[in-house]
């Protein structure tokens, strides 16, 4: 899985969309004004670092099965660390790649969520670069 140029992410306005209080079990509830809180800014929800954070939009099928499909929007914080299961975005020998990032005793490897791809074992002599932690991903419901 590749990714493309990443999208800049800069915070011009507020997005605050109504925010309905009943639960949806079933259904939809009615829209009525006496189930209406406040709003939830989007950008307060998504991005809890700005000066840190950016988009980048999915290439390739390599973490299918962890819901991420080519098209989709990744919101990435770099100031994150990466911990054992997480998703990065990585750089290995200088081509990026979305992988979930596996640290066992020491030794890293990178591995897709689809069994046609093979995990990338870092050895040494390899230059990795961790660029950031997959925070939220953004795709159209299916």
């Amino acid at each position: 899985m590749t990714l493309s140029t990443p999208i800049p992410l800069v915070k011009r306005t507020s997005l605050s969309l109504p925010l309905v209080s009943a639960s949806v079990e079933a259904g939809f509830p009615s829209p009525a004004d006496d189930h209406m809180e406040r709003g939830i800014d989007l950008n307060e929800e998504l991005i809890r670092n700005p000066a840190a954070t950016f988009m980048v939009r999915v290439k390739g099928d390599s973490m299918r099965d962890a819901g991420i499909h080519a098209g989709d929007v990744l919101i990435v914080d770099k100031s994150l660390s990466p911990s054992d299961r997480k998703i990065v975005v990585a750089m290995i020998d200088g081509n990026f790649t979305l992988k979930r990032f596996r640290n066992r005793n020491g030794r890293v490897t990178l591995e897709a969520e689809n069994p046609d791809f093979q995990p990338i074992e870092v050895m040494d002599g390899q230059e990795l670069t961790i660029f950031g932690v997959v925070t939220y991903i953004i795709h159209q419901a299916r």
